[in-house]
């Protein structure tokens, strides 16, 4: 089943359920998708929406929230920061399970020999790698810092 099936069938649950904010963040997902679906018509090659793209729309939307989080409790409005972070915990549902620090350490280890990285020069090249391997099972800022610190 599909991202987007899979969605449908949620919607569904949550408007019998009458979760009004569950059903808000599911849509919002939905019609991301939709706006993926409908960029992908458009391009020269008119592939359809891969796995890969289901799941970068959800990582954006995952980032966007992590964001607004920390803009509503700089500008000491915790109710709306507590709802971003409901909504955050919807979206993290359909994520794969993210990895812990140590996991990422040693695959930026691994990675690192493999590709020779070893001085700040290098960071580019290793963080590309470690990010292509990586996506959606990790924070970016969590990568950046422990490349960052092998790097260092």
């Amino acid at each position: 089943m599909t991202l987007k099936e899979t969605l449908s069938d949620h919607i569904k649950n949550a408007m019998l359920q009458k979760d009004a904010l569950r059903l808000g963040t599911l849509r919002m997902i939905k019609a991301k998708l939709l706006e993926k679906e409908v960029e992908k018509r458009t391009s020269p090659d008119k592939v359809g929406v891969t796995a890969e793209d289901e799941m970068q729309v959800l990582i954006s939307s995952a980032k966007m929230r992590k964001e607004s989080i920390e803009e509503f409790e700089k500008a000491g409005r915790k109710d709306l920061a507590d709802k971003e972070r409901a909504e955050l915990e919807i979206i993290q549902e359909y994520l794969p399970k993210q990895m812990s620090r140590g996991e990422v350490e040693k695959i930026v280890n691994e990675l690192a020999v493999s590709l020779g990285a070893q001085t700040q020069k290098d960071f580019g090249k290793l963080m590309g790698a470690v990010m292509k391997e990586l996506r959606g099972k990790v924070d970016g800022k969590i990568v950046q810092e422990v490349v960052k610190a092998k790097l260092g």
